[in-house]
């Protein structure tokens, strides 16, 4: 009996055995690697289904342990089911259960949710009409104090005079601000700050300004509560402590500014940048020696230096599959927030894949100038010096340039955590509801993004 035969008079039996363990009937056919893959293709599928415990997505294992003693009967006679079919049973629970578990729901949509997001985002704050502002304020004392004198809540200055009626109030108290020398008939905007410098809208349920208009002499008189959440950052509540009640008024110039927002948001694009650009020249210096350390052609030679090679790759591997975002926030408790922790987590995320891309780069170099200088005696460094950098200095500028492009995207998100950058001024925002400064973000990162790829792009193509 030849093979052919054997394997025809076996397909029974190895049907059987694919129907009690998937992957069992092809490995008594000796189809080793399809077998086990099929059996642990099929143990994870049944897995994943019996653990979601949706009776409904059974049929996608049935249909693999189906198919799989239909493929044993194939092979047994020389042809296998199309491998197609058990891939669309795993999309299709893998889809399906997915779907289920992140909970989409487009029903939860709402349009004016939507629409009360964008619609200030389609008015960026980034520029404002010239305006003179006259400010004055005057300090309230928040709680009471039973214990301690309270001071005078009352303020002078060119002119100008602000007080509080009386000298403190408790959350959610009436008091009366009064102020005198301002500019007459004009609106005037009263707002709070507390004592750890938080701005608190005074109109409405605290959630608008309050507007009042000075008389012709310039003077104000007008009812306030002090707001709800005045004492929520303060670690005693029951500690007498200054807040101060503002008094903005605006005239216009002619012409326009850079808002307030607006210079926030050049600032965090500039440290952005330079976080990206820092932590970018901080890597090349350390990925450069450690990527020859990571290429094979140059640590083969002995067991020595391959042991390095299979250490050095290995740590590699293991800092690039830790997200940056990960390593900004370990870094902001180590050194606090601001851009310092951004730029190490940047850095060190860096060095691994730059050093990893360099290492590439030099094991597909041509080996030709490493081989003759290994023929006439050179040692690793000669090999190094006259073999390897000339033909490797042209792709890593390119992927240095390309990994700045990156890392400039990059700093964005780390910002969000406390990284520094624009990403910082762009989480508070949103937490506060200033769309019409999230949107002045969006467009300034788009526009920094689309230059520097711009130009990334170009260098990289005339280095090619």
């Amino acid at each position: 009996m030849n093979h052919n035969d054997y394997s025809r008079s076996s397909a029974p039996f190895a049907v059987i055995l694919s129907l009690l363990l998937p992957g069992l009937g092809h490995l008594y056919l000796k189809r080793w690697y399809r077998g086990i893959a099929i059996l642990l293709a099929a143990a994870v599928l049944s897995g994943i289904v019996v653990w979601y415990g949706r009776p409904i997505w059974y049929f996608a294992p049935a249909g693999v342990w189906l198919w799989n003693a239909w493929d044993a009967a194939r092979l047994a006679k020389g042809k296998g089911a199309p491998i197609l079919i058990p891939v669309l049973f795993g999309l299709a629970a893998a889809y399906g259960i997915g779907w289920h578990m992140v909970g989409v729901d487009f029903r939860s949509a709402s349009m004016e949710r939507a629409a009360a997001v964008i619609r200030p985002m389609l008015h960026p704050d980034m520029f404002q009409k010239r305006q003179e502002l006259n400010r004055m304020w005057t300090p309230i004392y928040v709680p009471c104090s039973t214990t301690e004198t309270v001071p005078a809540a009352r303020r002078e200055e060119n002119g100008k005079v602000a007080f509080v009626t009386p000298d403190c109030a408790g959350v959610l108290e009436a008091a009366i601000v009064s102020v005198s020398g301002m500019w007459p008939d004009t609106d005037t905007i009263i707002w709070w700050e507390t004592n750890i410098g938080d701005d608190k809208p005074l109109g409405g349920n605290e959630d608008r300004p309050l507007v009042v208009r000075t008389d012709e002499n310039g003077s104000l008189a007008t009812l306030i509560h002090v707001p709800s959440t005045v004492l929520i950052a303060q670690p005693d509540p029951t500690l007498m402590l200054e807040h101060r009640v503002y008094f903005d008024q605006y005239r216009p110039l002619g012409g326009i500014e850079l808002s307030t927002n607006g210079g926030y948001v050049l600032k965090g694009i500039a440290e952005s940048v330079t976080m990206a650009l820092m932590a970018t020249t901080l890597a090349i210096f350390l990925a450069i020696p450690i990527s020859f350390l990571a290429a094979r052609n140059l640590m083969g030679g002995n067991p020595i230096t391959f042991a390095v090679y299979v250490l050095v790759r290995t740590i590699l591997n293991f800092v690039r599959s830790i997200e940056a975002l990960i390593i900004a926030i370990v870094f902001v408790i180590i050194v606090g927030l601001g851009p310092f922790a951004g730029v190490l987590a940047l850095t060190i995320h860096s060095v691994a894949a730059l050093a990893k891309l360099y290492s590439e780069v030099i094991e597909g170099i041509d080996p030709g100038p490493i081989e003759a200088i290994r023929a006439t005696g050179g040692n690793w460094l000669q090999v190094v010096r006259y073999g390897v950098t000339p033909q490797i200095i042209p792709p890593f500028t390119a992927f240095t340039i390309y990994r700045w492009d990156i890392n400039v995207r990059s700093s964005i998100v780390i910002g969000m955590v406390g990284g520094g950058g624009i990403g910082f001024y762009l989480i508070q925002w949103i937490q506060i509801n200033q769309m019409g400064a999230v949107g002045a973000a969006f467009i300034a990162i788009a526009l920094v993004v689309i230059t520097l790829d711009y130009m990334s792009a170009k260098v990289r193509e005339k280095l090619a």
